[in-house]
């Protein structure tokens, strides 16, 4: 693509960013001002970064009301220092109160990884999710129809986010702290728009592993 027709579709970016300001503080003079001072989210909202599932316009919040951190198939990884620092920060920092993982059905990272397909530096992220397969691959296995198996993943990668977080030593300090944090998981359908609670919610470690045994005993 020629130079200048990229320098025209940044142009427009910021065309459109200044269209954006002048609605929004047409409708709410004080906007910018108040969301300098705005940032006490309650919410750690982790995610996929697919940009069909933009975390504040699902759940009606407000910049500065939920604290995002975002990759491929919305995964925790232990060696992640990225996320592990978001939730640090977040934990710390900000003092949330709630950590919700949100999953989407027909996520593409999760379905490169169900059908084994090659994309490059990104297979090893994808690694991760192959094991939830591959641990879960009873269950799945019992699953013919591609898309409701693919669905049935996207579920259940969520649940092992949720056990993945909860795992955390961050998250075990704060919780031998006294520190009340609930972490939950949900899926977010992009036929509909709905956000649907998988009912992951756990607060300490005890009801970490109890909860995850039941949900598999369904």
């Amino acid at each position: 693509m020629p130079a200048n027709n990229k320098k025209l579709d940044l142009e427009r970016l910021f065309e459109q960013n200044r269209s954006w300001i002048k609605k929004v503080t047409d409708d709410d003079p004080d906007y910018f001002s108040r969301l300098v001072d705005q940032q006490n989210p309650e919410y750690l909202w982790i995610g996929c970064s697919d940009s069909r599932v933009p975390a504040n316009q699902i759940v009606g919040l407000k910049p500065g009301e939920v604290f995002v951190h975002r990759n491929i198939a919305n995964m925790v990884v232990h060696t992640d220092f990225n996320a592990l620092s978001v939730i640090q920060f977040a934990i710390d920092r900000l003092k949330v109160k709630h950590i919700i993982v949100v999953g989407h059905y027909g996520c593409s990272g999760i379905e490169a990884a169900m059908n084994n397909v090659r994309i490059g530096i990104a297979d090893n992220w994808i690694r991760h999710i192959k094991d939830v397969h591959d641990k879960h691959n009873r269950e799945l296995s019992n699953i013919h129809d591609q898309h409701k198996r693919l669905d049935r993943l996207c579920e259940l990668n969520v649940l092992e986010q949720v056990v993945n977080i909860g795992q955390t030593n961050i998250v075990q300090d704060a919780w031998s702290k006294g520190q009340g944090i609930s972490i939950h998981g949900c899926i977010y359908s992009l036929c509909d728009g709905v956000l649907m609670d998988l009912d992951t919610t756990v607060t300490d470690s005890n009801e970490l592993n109890q909860r995850y045994l039941r949900l598999l005993s369904k």
